[in-house]
């Protein structure tokens, strides 16, 4: 399907032409704050006036909420009116703005509808971040073969992109705080509406975003600690998981080791990478698509295709905090409670590359400007066929503040199943600054003792 480029997005395009993988120019770089947000989105709205101009975003508590620090964020637009609704009747006439993704959902589910709202720019962060985004765009560069990175910190490591590698990189070292600890559950769903749900305990340190640190090198080369403590249903209550991702990914491979209470041992487990079954995925999911993707690109030419408005996932408060026996139906979410708003989008095309193994020939991934999250994805078979629609829902943590994913969903177009992850709605809130962790958590002999508690 055509994409319409938007002007703006020429620059990017032209260094993409070069070969540029470097740091911008500091008359580059300083278009962030100015006709650029602090993380380098379009700061204008578009010429229709369907996506407003970035006013700050949300960065406070609302007033027109009562919060809760124990509940699911309340929904501070839930006056918003839908403005009209998208189906298979009459998906043609919004086809710009549609991915081929959503199309071949309504196209598979006549039930499945995208009911359209204002727009709302609410992605916002701590002032620290956005430091790191100009200080990012002056000295971030590409490791040669695109595997790893050096001199950025904090932010993303290029918020003025020059390539497709660059894009992915903005998406997996994004902010999401340093320290954080959330409960979560995942539900793969069957084609009649049947789940059992697993609840998961995870906790992660990104060293990359260490507020204290000061070089890239003081990192050990690690990017993200990280751990998963499965804790229901009972038959899989005790299985833990270990991961360390590296930041120069030529140096290190990702390693990764898994307690299993049949056993009660400790064992590396390599198959935690690319196209492996998703740990609690039912086989509905890969490794490397966990959070939209995750882990090395090395198996993938990614190329820039440009930036569009498009319709995704945004400021779905309502979907966020709904009891999961309202959420989850047959065939897909009910698309009630989702709230979709026209946003920009970066387009990047991954590619497998000659002579490299993946179940996903291609992956088609939508990334939202404001917040450097991959929004929604289209997965290949080998043969070419749309196999799987991801979704991931965007929406402001207004009391942190950071804005990204908050759940996400796998669609199976090909057997009618679909796998629900990363939900919060019943499960305590994300704990943004969990001050209590510490890098001597994260070790093989620590998720034992987890496990067998």
């Amino acid at each position: 399907m055509h994409l319409k480029t938007l002007t703006a997005s020429v620059l990017a395009m032209s260094l993409a032409a070069t070969g540029a993988f470097a740091s911008v120019p500091d008359e580059v770089a300083d278009r962030l704050g100015n006709d650029l947000t602090p993380m380098g989105s379009e700061r204008g709205g578009n010429a229709a006036g369907t996506i407003p101009a970035w006013d700050g975003g949300l960065d406070t508590i609302p007033d027109n909420v009562s919060y809760d620090p124990t509940q699911p964020n309340p929904n501070p637009f839930s006056s918003d009116p839908v403005l009209f609704t998208i189906n298979a009747g009459n998906m043609g006439q919004y086809a710009d703005n549609l991915t081929p993704g959503y199309m071949a959902m309504m196209a598979r589910y006549g039930s499945f509808e995208m009911n359209v709202y204002q727009s709302r720019r609410t992605c916002a962060y701590p002032d620290h971040v956005y430091a790191g985004s100009d200080r990012n765009a002056r000295v971030g560069e590409l490791l040669p073969g695109g595997r790893g990175l050096s001199g950025s910190l904090m932010s993303a490591p290029f918020p003025i992109p020059s390539s497709g590698l660059e894009l992915v990189w903005d998406h997996t070292l994004r902010y999401r705080s340093y320290k954080l600890t959330r409960q979560f559950a995942a539900a793969p769903v069957t084609p009649s509406g049947g789940y059992v749900l697993q609840i998961v305990q995870d906790d992660v340190l990104f060293p990359y975003s260490d507020p204290n640190a000061t070089s890239i090198d003081e990192l050990g080369n690690r990017s993200l600690l990280y751990i998963a403590n499965t804790v229901a249903p009972a038959r899989a209550a005790g299985s833990v998981i270990l991961v360390y991702d590296p930041l120069d990914q030529s140096l290190n491979t990702r390693q990764a080791w898994q307690y299993s209470p049949g056993t009660r041992r400790v064992r590396r487990a390599p198959n935690i990478s690319f196209d492996n079954p998703g740990t609690n995925s039912d086989g509905l999911s890969t490794s490397d698509a966990f959070d939209g993707y995750n882990g090395s690109p090395e198996r993938y030419d990614w190329r820039v295709v440009g930036k569009s408005e498009r319709y995704i996932n945004y400021n779905s408060y309502d979907e966020l905090s709904a009891p999961y026996d309202q959420l989850l139906g047959a065939g897909h979410l009910n698309q009630d409670l989702i709230r979709y708003e026209l946003h920009r989008v970066w387009t990047v095309e991954a590619t497998l590359r000659p002579n490299t193994r993946h179940v996903y020939s291609r992956r088609v991934k939508h990334m939202d400007e404001d917040s450097n999250s991959i929004a929604t994805t289209e997965l290949y078979d080998s043969r070419g066929e749309l196999w799987r629609v991801q979704e991931l829902a965007i929406a402001q943590a207004y009391q942190a503040p950071i804005c990204g994913s908050s759940s996400e969903v796998v669609y199976d177009l090909q057997n009618g199943r679909y796998l629900s992850l990363t939900m919060r709605n019943e499960e305590p809130p994300i704990d943004y600054f969990a001050d209590h962790l510490t890098p001597e958590r994260y070790t093989p002999s620590q998720i034992r003792r987890l496990g067998t508690r």
